[in-house]
């Protein structure tokens, strides 16, 4: 981390000292560490742990947007054989919004990461976010949305024009036409005010879709949120 950083904002490395603190709080509290696929804990972060991070790091990118140096060799030693990401993050594949940047410059190892047009969960996205949490040990997803966004916008077409696309990407958006429809009508941006209800509906979906998710939820070690990311001003704003 640059000398910038580390002297202005909370960097990883005070929420890591907090992990590695915390670990034998969880082990006498009894907790009992998912499989994994590799040798190594999981991050001892707790959910709304995660989230704090998280939060810490979107504003650092909101109000120090310092490019810093890494030492990116070191990084990528460090999590060769292991990793432990504190947040999985369904997010789009739209070039405008990589997650490791919008959330403060998150590292390799910290944040599992799925991507696909219009933040969607498919079959493929929802085994992901299951091996993040059941498996790594995960302790936060975050379905991410953004505004502006090219699939919700189609989708939105589909609904007030009957549009109709090519190859595949009719069917991609169709998980997307319930929130288009719900939207409509209501104040404000039509594509935005959808792309926020479509996330919200996949967070809220997660748990029936998933029991292994569900179970991780009910016994407190998962928290699912849904949030929109602002193309123009870099703020992420959580959806309630």
């Amino acid at each position: 981390m640059c000398t910038i950083c580390e002297s202005k904002a909370t960097g990883r490395r005070d929420f890591l000292k907090f992990g590695v603190a915390g670990m034998a709080a969880i082990a006498l509290a009894g907790a009992i560490r998912p499989a994994r696929a590799a040798e190594g804990a999981p991050t001892s972060l707790s959910p709304d742990e995660g989230l704090a991070a998280l939060k810490a790091g979107n504003e650092r990118f909101v109000n120090q947007p310092e490019l810093c140096s890494m030492d990116l060799a070191q990084a990528r030693a460090s999590v060769a054989g292991h990793q432990a990401p504190w947040a999985t993050v369904i997010a789009c594949a739209d070039s405008r919004s990589p997650p490791e940047l919008i959330f403060g410059g998150q590292g390799v190892g910290e944040l599992f990461v799925a991507r696909n047009a219009g933040n969607l969960v498919d079959t493929a996205t929802l085994g992901t976010v299951e091996y993040g949490a059941a498996v790594l040990g995960s302790p936060l997803i975050v379905v991410l949305a953004h505004t502006a966004c090219g699939a919700v916008k189609a989708a939105c077409d589909v609904v007030t024009k009957n549009s109709t696309y090519p190859g595949a990407i009719g069917p991609m958006i169709e998980p997307i036409l319930p929130a288009a429809l719900a939207a409509r009508g209501q104040e404000g941006d039509y594509v935005n005010n959808t792309a926020k209800l479509s996330a919200q509906r996949t967070a809220a979906r997660l748990p029936s879709t998933s029991k292994l998710i569900s179970d991780l939820v009910g016994a407190g070690k998962l928290k699912i949120v849904a949030a929109i990311y602002d193309l123009e001003t870099g703020v992420v704003t959580y959806l309630g």
